[in-house]
């Protein structure tokens, strides 16, 4: 693309997103402020970038937010990169869990937690795949991935062999899922491509010895991965006997979420520079059978009919009509997708009605998450961005490798407004953007965010004013081995209004949000009713709840703990 091209574009970009900041100066705005220092988390993120310029050092990591002691206060797992280059560089990565303190506060508590660095790390994902009531913790890599079993005492084991689940390939984002329903929790992993961790090729202008990180079109794509949880600690992989392994992809974001409302959980995939996926789920007792869909739904390919760079991906009903819509970031000058859910299985391309076309045509977009940052009960949007070229300057003119992240305030009318200059200057700042990750840390009413940054130091960055709404937040307890309710739905009805929340791991890109279910509630300062379908089919309603608490609600027993917002 010609340079006088790049800079109109990214005029008309910066236009909008001027025009859209007036609109939005009415309404206080939250601000989001840099914690992580003061907090006690320390993590830079080790790249391992090096002259021979391997796809990996320009990809990683991730992180997630999960509460691995079930002590009610949301933790965090960070996953650190390494060296394909250089052997010293790489024995200095160590992934790091950090428990939160309940006071503002984190300890590191990687050192006794027994989970150490092993490969080149890529992203995580967490769920209770035994059933014993604890989430355990799987780490996808650049190399065999690692599975680590929650002990309950603070430590944790690497039980990869014995689960069989060590894929060796490039791995990337990875979600736990009841994909066929039998109360015990699978587990789907996207993988990238087929890239030698010895050789890589060279791609630049070797005239003017000028290198860059290869396109993923350079390699050959990869299938997912697909376990089916045959209980007693043992996976078995039906990659091929589900019809997955068939297909193969630059596959980087990985959503698992019933899209048709069959009960049944289907998955969609975001596909660098390929057609995007979705795996409908056939629903066959006693099998687990997939069919790509994504070209008949209308979630494959961009407006124009051509597949864009899918990275990160997340799944919500941001306009309030009962039907899940999809988010997918892409490279610049695509800008990131947003498809509405129609119902019937179709979506239809809503990028341009919606107002976040122009404002992402500059960024390089990677982790992305529906959220209602400033509870007023509309699902906004954050995106965590930054280039995938160490060296962007040097081959397209107004480029950078560090980006700012994007905030979109959903404005009703299927409208968003893009905010993230005015939410703090933590949230302006320009970082090599990744994972995004939301959870309310403090357990304060809103809802704060993990960015992890590629060769920099993670952000955790606090929410601050968007708890002026009401806000409700619900945790779920299975009955099954599914203790963590993955795959619930809940409704929320307050007056007039219904919101839905699905409990889904994984998602974003390379990392998972808190599982607990955030409804903010605006000026009402209670629910009228919460219904729960819960992964079994089975319906729970409970009424009139009051606002500003954290409810807990056990599959068959209803409400059984209450804790009030700790402001």
């Amino acid at each position: 693309m010609k340079p006088s091209v790049v800079a109109a574009l990214a005029a008309l970009a910066a236009a909008a997103t001027a025009s859209a900041l007036v609109s939005a100066a009415d309404p206080p705005q939250p601000q989001f402020t840099d914690i992580t220092r003061d907090a006690g988390v320390a993590f830079h993120h080790t790249n391992g970038a090096s002259a021979e310029k391997h796809l990996v050092e320009t990809m990683g990591s991730g992180g997630l937010f999960f509460d691995y002691d079930g002590d009610g206060w949301t933790d965090l797992f960070l996953v650190d990169g390494g060296s394909l280059a250089a052997a010293v560089v790489a024995r200095q990565a160590r992934h790091r869990l950090y428990h939160n303190r309940g006071n503002g506060t984190f300890e590191d508590v990687t050192g006794r937690s027994g989970i150490p660095h092993r490969d080149y790390g890529m992203g995580a994902c967490a769920g209770d795949y035994d059933g014993d009531a604890l989430p355990d913790l799987y780490i996808t890599n650049d190399g065999p991935n690692t599975l680590y079993r929650n002990r309950g005492d603070g430590t944790f084991t690497d039980v990869t062999a014995t689960a069989r689940v060590g894929d060796p390939r490039f791995g990337a984002s990875c979600a736990f899922a009841d994909l066929d329903r039998d109360g015990d929790l699978d587990l789907w992993v996207v993988n990238y491509v087929d890239a030698d961790r010895i050789h890589s090729p060279f791609c630049g202008t070797a005239r003017l010895g000028l290198r860059f990180y290869c396109h993923p079109l350079k390699y050959d794509p990869l299938p997912s991965t697909v376990y089916r949880n045959d209980g007693h600690g043992v996976f078995t992989d039906v990659s091929a006997a589900s019809g997955v392994a068939a297909l193969r992809s630059n596959g980087l974001g990985v959503v698992v979420i019933d899209y048709d409302d069959d009960g049944w959980p289907d998955v969609f995939v975001a596909n660098d520079t390929m057609p995007n996926f979705l795996f409908h789920n056939t629903g066959q007792a006693g099998q687990l059978r997939f069919v790509d869909t994504g070209l008949a739904s209308g979630v494959a390919l961009g407006a124009e009919g051509k597949a864009r760079a899918g990275m990160g991906i997340d799944a919500g009903d941001y306009d309030g009509d009962g039907r899940l819509d999809l988010i997918i970031t892409n490279l610049d000058f695509e800008m990131h997708t947003l498809h509405r859910g129609l119902g019937q299985g179709l979506f239809t391309y809503a990028t341009t009605e919606s107002g976040i076309g122009y404002p992402t045509l500059p960024f390089v977009g990677f982790g992305v998450a529906f959220l209602d940052y400033d509870n007023d009960t509309r699902l906004d949007i954050a995106i965590a961005n930054g280039h995938i070229l160490d060296n962007a300057p040097q081959f397209r003119t107004g480029s950078t490798y560090a980006q700012r992240k994007l905030l979109f305030r959903n404005t009703a009318s299927r409208r968003f407004v893009e905010v993230g200059r005015t939410a703090g200057a933590a949230f302006a700042a320009e970082t090599v953007g990744r994972g995004l990750a939301v959870a309310d840390l403090d357990n304060d009413g809103d809802l704060d965010l993990l960015v992890t940054n590629n060769g920099q130091d993670a952000s955790l960055l606090r929410n601050d004013g968007g708890n002026r709404g009401h806000a409700l937040v619900v945790r779920l307890r299975g009955a099954t081995g599914n203790t963590q309710a993955i795959g619930a739905r809940l409704q929320l009805t307050s007056g007039a209004q219904t919101q839905r929340r699905d409990v889904k791991t994984g998602s974003s890109y390379l990392s998972q949000s808190d599982l607990r279910a955030h409804f903010g509630l605006g000026a009402a300062t209670r629910a009228d009713r919460i219904v729960v379908r819960w992964p079994s089919g089975t319906e729970e309603t409970v009424s009139n709840v009051a606002a500003d608490q954290i409810l807990t609600i056990e599959e068959g027993k209803g409400v059984v703990a209450r804790s009030p917002f700790s402001r």
